[in-house]
């Protein structure tokens, strides 16, 4: 049986499939938010030493807690594919699609599940390679947000996720890497700000935990998030920052389930 190399729209366009497993979906200039190789390591290397295992099962949770079992399952800024992966192994008779604009993070999400497929793609353009009404449910954790094409993809019963860090959340990283990107104390406002026009939320979870960290793992958490692109080398070198870093750090996040409007 041959295997599929392109995918082709009505109007004729082909898309390639990486011999990674993604497809590339993205003309044009390139982003330059996504995950560069290094920092696709650092998350994939964190994401599995099972620190954030908490949070993914929260997540789950959410997800599942519907009336309406979702099978259609849309994850934008998917990264390595992680959580999505987790959300499709507690629904059985659902399929998902990772969409990122790092080819280099695509590379895992490609393979994080056998019912998954991953594609790139920039979370702000429009509109999504996804048909309108089509999703069940749309992910967002820690990732940029495109409420406009959340709502139209999102079938009429839908939910949205959105996962993003609350105040507490790496302090005790925040205080030792102090080039670290702080968080907004204005981002609850702005993020109602963006999506109430399109949803509303119904659920709220706040989670909280502490998580223990080896020096790889503290290295790692910090490599893997956009702070990684205001450090140098010197910032988290083993022999130095390794041995400071804090051995625990405060998991302080907030999910929320909103349903179209």
């Amino acid at each position: 049986m041959r295997a599929t190399v392109a995918l082709r729209c009505p109007a004729g366009h082909s898309f390639d499939i990486a011999r990674h497993g993604y497809v590339s979906l993205l003309t044009g200039a390139r982003p330059t938010s996504g995950d560069d190789a290094p920092m696709a390591q650092a998350r994939r290397r964190f994401l599995q030493a099972g620190s954030y295992a908490p949070l993914r099962a929260a997540i789950t949770d959410l997800a599942a807690r519907t009336s309406r079992p979702p099978t259609t399952v849309v994850e934008a800024g998917c990264g390595t594919g992680y959580y999505l992966a987790g959300v499709l192994d507690a629904l059985p008779a659902a399929r998902g699609l990772g969409l990122d604009s790092s080819a280099r993070a695509l590379r895992a999400a490609a393979k994080a599940h056998p019912r998954a497929a991953a594609a790139t793609w920039d979370a702000f353009r429009a509109p999504f390679p996804v048909a309108s009404a089509s999703a069940d449910l749309v992910l967002d954790v820690f990732a940029p947000r495109n409420p406009a094409e959340f709502h139209r993809i999102l079938h009429p019963h839908g939910r949205l996720i959105v996962t993003r860090p609350n105040g507490g959340h790496l302090a005790q990283l925040r205080q030792r890497v102090t080039r670290m990107v702080g968080i907004d104390p204005a981002k609850e406002q702005r993020l109602h700000r963006a999506l109430d026009p399109y949803f509303e939320a119904v659920n709220l979870e706040r989670i909280d935990y502490t998580a223990r960290l080896t020096p790889q793992e503290a290295v790692d958490l910090v490599l893997m998030t956009p702070s990684a692109r205001h450090l140098t080398r010197g910032d988290l070198d083993h022999d130095r920052a390794g041995p400071s870093l804090p051995a625990e750090v405060t998991v302080s996040v907030l999910a929320t389930a909103y349903e179209p409007r």
